[in-house]
């Protein structure tokens, strides 16, 4: 979705392409097939609110980074660049040592929401940089330095500066000086479904020759420590490689090309390291043990158990590269390694073939690159997410209870959770978690490349072990019950509408039915739970955008009252609208659908009427002073305070749009009727919404809940550049309020919101979750659409200014295009060859092997466009592919 409107070109076709697509065919939620094998192992399970059993909730205490090695996980796994079956199983992961490290490295490090000066931060240099939809083929990145790894040094810094300051990074703490780094690239491959190929690649980037162990790992989650008399997998060392043998899976075989030095201990917690207590055996860290401390006695002797390791040792010289091969198999292979090389550059092959299809209309080379990688990072962030509420609550009968606290805390309304499946993530460290609305734009970006993942995303946080009973959807597991954005109509209708492109014209109305059913018990306890006194204004809470306000809309407002909230409003009237189109379009293959549909553009004029009626105050969301949407304060006297914030929340009416083309209505007679009926004895609704009753450019109507002249005006703020419109995006907050900061007076003490381009100097939220005005992608993505959609409707005959105060008159479409054309600019060279993204740092702006591997940050700075937050969150960010793909004319 950017400016390039281009006619479509033919899907071209050729044998590598039609493999990968064949692949995907054969994958089913069922019978995954080469989907059976992917990267679902996280970079984090430790800190996890999973792994919490203290009695106050504080996950990252109770779980922290220094038991990871030594401490059995009972809810997942994790590990460096790792690989594994659908349930985590086994896993397949990468262990380093350069000799100096206090600390082997088998997964990554990075600081607790209490250390960071801005909240949790992984403190690591990786890259996803290559991943195929069907797992065929993956690359991945890891520097990873020669010193002695500033574990100390990270962790002191960051704590001694304040929340002013910028976050200390591992670049900042001299780590690749002078080049003494390892560049670790690891790729998969699958000869077929169950034979997975690893290929380790280390390059020296230093001056001289420099010692490394490398450590190919081979793992089984424990699944026998909770329970009695669970049956324990197993394996060994079998005629030089290693027979592995699980209850479910069956039989494996792992190979090692060359002769390194087999290890093998279990998976199993250390309790004398941990608690001093009285052990024997051989645990999760002996590997660490024995590589670094050289404690013989840590490993099996026997050689068996249920964690395995190759161990190569081996001088990299300065310039070269050496290179390492696994091989899992659930056959026997009696030449191992004859073929793998010539393997791996087939499956490179089909992968570039792959995107080079889905590529073909995109000229630039680094938009290529960009979008690539965006793929790989959405794929590589796909994880196995297992959480059992009932279990997790009363404890295991093998273990320790848990403390009573945990019957009476977090998530225990949830008693019906129980999810064991590959999910999604935004960033498998920061948010190892899935996140119901974060999810929802994932699915866009995905089903550009593998449209049935995106759907069974959908589709699975509408299943009863997922959905709440009384309809709610589970926000994220630090608590399930926060309430994010419904967008899950949105995504589901958008993602239809994709796939059906794909499909030839063929929809799949088993998959849109199957959520939207779902759907509707949500939307019901949207209506019942946040809009409680039946006035069709809603009080949505958190909503994603709290930090952007004076006060936490989740808690008890401090002037006691409820705020009438202009985002969770509008959203109401947006997914309204959305389910009002699922069902138009169910309802051509099934008319009982009519009356739903009218019932959800009912309930959409009800919620219009309810935006634009000023009260008893005179105080109403819409602001005919500011030409703005305010959030409105009611306070236990009877006051009504319009909380004059410009920010998102008075954007986001905008997404409530909707056009209705003539031959969908004549499909739909009895909704067509009851349209009209609106049209002739309510003109009271009729003239709240943007002129739908009149007919537009080619006899289309418009459901909107602005008309013409307040769309103009809003949009003449968020266009403005010294308001919300910035080089590189829409910013939450705008720009006015940098010098004229909202002050609202509680109790003689003031609250303030300004505008702050990127980290916030607020703590008021907690963590990293304090911005006060970049720029995020999923907000972004939903103003263009919104705006394309009203261009739809008015044509090209209806101009805006765009830059506000410019001169420059567009069409709303332009005006669109521009806003995608500034998010994308984050990512690519600009004239200079300088991403913005990467903001003034020289290293990775100008190094040939930092410059053209992308992060895909949480969101970027109002103005210059650098990355902050989570540095790996290809979820939402993902959007930029979606806007790299040229538009066409006639596609969905």
């Amino acid at each position: 979705m950017n400016a390039n409107l281009k006619p479509a070109t033919a899907r071209r076709s050729s044998k590598p392409v039609a493999k990968e697509r064949a692949r995907l065919a054969q994958c089913t939620a069922k019978a995954p097939a080469w989907k059976l094998w992917g990267p679902y192992l996280s970079e984090r399970q430790w800190g996890t609110v999973r792994e919490d059993y203290s009695p106050h909730g504080n996950a990252w205490d109770y779980f922290p980074h220094d038991h990871a090695r030594s401490r059995a996980y009972r809810w997942g796994e994790d590990g460096l660049m790792g690989f594994s079956d659908t349930q985590q199983r086994l896993c397949l992961s990468v262990a380093l040592w350069n000799g100096r490290d206090p600390i082997l490295k088998e997964r990554l490090f990075g600081l607790t929401n209490s250390e960071g000066n801005h909240g949790e931060d992984v403190k690591e240099l990786y890259y996803y940089l290559d991943a195929t939809p069907a797992h065929s083929y993956l690359k991945m990145l890891y520097k990873y330095p020669q010193r002695e790894y500033p574990y100390a040094d990270l962790v002191h810094e960051n704590r001694r500066r304040g929340i002013q300051q910028p976050e200390y990074e591992l670049l900042d703490a001299g780590a690749f000086e002078d080049n003494r780094y390892f560049d670790v690239f690891v790729e998969y491959a699958q000869a077929q479904p169950e034979d997975i190929l690893m290929r380790i690649t280390v390059h020296n980037r230093g001056p001289e020759a420099a010692a490394l162990q490398v450590l190919p790992q081979l793992s089984f989650r424990n699944t026998w420590s909770w329970k009695h008399d669970q049956p324990r997998p197993l394996m060994q060392l079998s005629d030089g490689h290693v027979l592995l043998e699980h209850p479910e899976l069956g039989e494996f075989h792992a190979y090692a090309d060359g002769v390194p030095q087999w290890l093998f201990t279990d998976n199993e917690t250390n309790t004398r390291r941990l608690y001093g207590a009285p052990a024997e055996g051989h645990f999760k860290d002996a590997f660490h043990d024995y590589v670094i401390h050289a404690q013989e006695h840590a490993v099996n002797p026997l050689q068996r158990g249920t964690k395995a390791a190759a161990r190569f040792a081996v001088d990299v010289p300065a310039g070269g590269e050496v290179s390492f091969k696994l091989r899992l198999s659930k056959m026997p292979q009696s030449k191992p390694f004859d073929s793998f090389d010539a393997l791996f550059a087939q499956r490179l092959q089909e992968a570039d073939a792959f995107y080079a299809d889905i590529q073909c209309d995109i000229a630039d080379a680094d938009a290529r690159l960009v979008q690539r990688q965006a793929f790989a990072g959405m794929i590589w962030s796909k994880q196995f997410f297992y959480f059992d509420i009932p279990e997790w609550i009363k404890g295991d009968p093998a273990q320790l209870p848990p403390p009573a606290q945990r019957r009476h805390g977090r998530n225990r309304e949830w008693m019906h959770l129980n999810n064991a499946d590959v999910i999604s993530m935004p960033d498998k460290w920061e948010y190892p978690w899935y996140a119901a609305w974060d999810l929802a734009f994932h699915t866009l970006s995905l089903a550009i490349v593998d449209s049935e993942f995106a759907k069974e995303q959908l589709l699975l946080l509408t299943r009863e072990w997922y959905m709440h009973p009384n309809g709610q959807m589970p926000a994220y597991e630090w608590a399930f019950g926060d309430v994010n954005p419904p967008v899950h109509a949105w995504a589901t209708w958008r993602v239809f509408q994709m796939d059906r492109k794909q499909r030839g014209g063929a929809g799949d109305l088993v998959f849109l039915e199957s959520v939207f059913h779902k759907l509707m018990l949500n939307f019901t306890w949207w209506v019942n739970r946040k809009d409680a006194e039946g006035r069709n204004v809603f009080q949505g809470g958190f909503l994603g955008l709290d930090n952007i306000g004076v006060f936490d809309r989740s808690a008890q407002l401090p002037t006691g009252g409820h705020i009438d909230q202009a985002d969770g409003t509008s959203w109401m009237a947006m997914y309204a609208l959305n389910l009002m189109r699922i069902a138009l379009e169910l309802a051509q293959h099934n008319h009982v659908y009519e009356d739903i549909a009218t019932k959800f553009l009912e309930h959409f004029l009800q919620i219009a009427e309810a935006m634009n009626n000023l009260g008893e105050a005179g105080i109403g969301l819409w602001d005919e002073q500011d030409k703005f949407f305010y959030d409105v304060l009611h306070l236990p006297d009877g006051g009504m305070i319009p909380l004059k914030v410009r920010s998102m929340v008075g954007l986001i009416p905008l997404f409530a749009v909707e056009t209705l083309e003539p031959e969908l209505l004549d499909k739909v007679p009895e909704f067509k009727r009851r349209l009209e009926w609106f049209l002739k004895y309510r003109p009271d609704l009729a003239a709240l919404v943007s002129h739908w009753n009149e007919e537009g450019r080619g006899h289309r109507r418009l459901l909107s809940l602005l008309r013409g002249h307040r769309m103009k005006r809003l949009l003449a703020r968020m266009l403005d550049e010294t308001e919300f419109l910035s080089e590189f995006g829409i910013r939450a907050i705008s720009k006015h309020h940098e010098h004229n900061p909202y002050v609202f007076n509680v109790d003689g003490s003031d609250l303030s919101v300004r505008y702050l381009p990127a980290e916030s100097d607020s703590g008021l939220f907690g963590g990293n979750s304090n911005w006060r005005g970049p720029i995020w992608f999923p907000v972004n993505y939903l103003l263009i659409e919104s705006l394309q959609k009203f261009h739809h409707y008015y044509g090209d005959d209806f101009r805006i200014e765009c830059p506000t105060g410019s001169g420059n008159l567009v069409s709303i479409d332009a005006a669109a295009a521009e806003i995608a054309r500034r998010l994308t600019r984050i990512f690519l060279k600009d004239e200079n060859g300088r991403r913005p993204v990467f903001g003034q740092h020289p290293r990775l702006q100008d190094d040939p092997h930092f410059r053209d591997h992308v992060l895909f940050y949480e969101y970027f700075h109002g103005d210059t466009g650098r990355g902050v937050g989570a540095s790996h969150q290809t979820g939402w960010t993902g959007l930029v592919a979606k806007l790299l793909q040229p538009r066409q004319h006639n596609k969905e």
